[in-house]
């Protein structure tokens, strides 16, 4: 895609590379590896790039349409949607060959009136406390599906295995057992995975035969010593570039409800980002951003399409100038996200499709 806008989130294939061969490497050849390309792999339209989804025999996603679009750009290997769907998508997962998590019996029971084969993984809920199958129940839930349900696949998700050893463990066990027991009754079972990025790397025994690296895959941390585990490269920069230059007086208000007002004779530079592109209002007044290799600061509030910079002790900054939001380095994702007090994976995710993707 040709960059138009002044304001892009450039992606490193080299890097997301490189994140791959680390996890394949901590997993082991035994184990495969399901990319979760979900919410637009993460931000980063990674979703997009057949040249790095043929790298997966399977990959995973949240919602059938994500699913129906990887099909419609040429996928054409297997996909796993994490999440039971509804029963009015039933048709567009015949349809486009898409295979589902399910673990409810009325949506299990709508499946099985269908006259064509539908393959499934079972979700089992060993803590996560949101969806999924009582793993005491595994044997009553499998044993009454319809026989157009093929059963390739068995999961569960650890809800806490970045700070909690002892309940991962519980969670583990009460998997292990379902497992067993849907063993007995299937024979061997295709897909058995229950490590996303924290069980992956804290776990090795949660990693079974498949394994669903999310964030890391994009070379963030997981947790706070994800990096101490594993060497991982970020894939995202995101960029801008200076649009607008003036200078003002002293007294002079700066943005919506005059939240800031100059204190002396200002150079202010206008970026064209704001809330609508993913770039929240958490970061008004003060948040500093990077032009010409110094930091300057926000001021006013950040608005819908653009906010403004205080570049009065940066020199030589004009028009056209590149504005680096974060760079992994002297800014990082996490940075942002501790100024929201929120995580790494809601500012990637929320970055928004106004914003062009660079790959590079």
């Amino acid at each position: 895609m040709e960059i138009t806008r002044p304001a892009f989130l450039e992606i490193d294939l080299n890097a997301l590379n490189f994140n791959i061969n680390q996890i394949q490497k901590m997993v082991g050849d035994g184990v495969k590896l399901m990319p979760v390309i979900k919410a637009s792999g993460y931000g980063t339209y990674i979703n997009q790039r057949l040249d790095v989804l043929n790298k997966f025999d399977i990959v995973a996603v949240a919602n059938v349409d994500e699913g129906v679009y990887l099909r419609e750009i040429g996928y054409e290997r297997e996909i796993f949607v994490l999440n039971q769907p509804y029963e009015s998508e039933i048709e567009k997962i015949i349809k486009y060959n898409i295979v589902v998590g399910i673990s409810s019996d009325s949506f299990a029971d709508k499946l099985g009136e269908m006259d064509e084969e539908i393959k499934v993984h079972v979700e089992i809920g060993t803590g996560m406390g949101r969806t999924g199958v009582h793993p005491y129940k595994i044997e009553r839930y499998i044993e009454r599906l319809s026989s157009n349900i093929k059963v390739e696949g068995i999961y569960t998700h650890l809800s806490s295995a970045d700070i909690d050893d002892d309940y991962s463990k519980e969670q583990l066990n009460s998997f292990n057992i379902a497992v067993d027991k849907a063993k007995e009754i299937l024979g061997d079972i295709k897909y058995i995975h229950a490590a996303a990025s924290n069980a992956l790397i804290n776990y090795p025994e949660a990693r079974f035969n498949l394994s669903r690296p999310g964030i890391i895959l994009y070379g963030y941390p997981a947790a706070d010593d994800t990096l101490e585990k594993i060497d991982l490269k970020p894939i995202a920069k995101f960029k801008a570039k200076v649009t607008f230059l003036k200078t003002v007086k002293e007294g002079t208000s700066i943005g919506y409800s005059r939240s800031y007002i100059t204190t002396r004779e200002s150079k202010i530079a206008t970026v064209p980002v704001g809330y609508a592109d993913g770039f929240r209002r958490d970061f008004s007044n003060g948040w500093e951003v990077l032009i010409n290799g110094k930091k300057a600061p926000i001021i006013g509030k950040v608005c819908m399409d653009s906010f403004m910079v205080d570049v009065t002790d940066v020199e030589d900054v004009k028009v056209g100038d590149e504005v680096i939001i974060w760079d992994n380095e002297n800014i990082t994702l996490d940075d942002l996200a501790d100024r929201c007090g929120t995580i790494n994976y809601e500012i990637l995710c929320t970055i928004g499709n106004r914003v062009p993707r660079k790959f590079v």
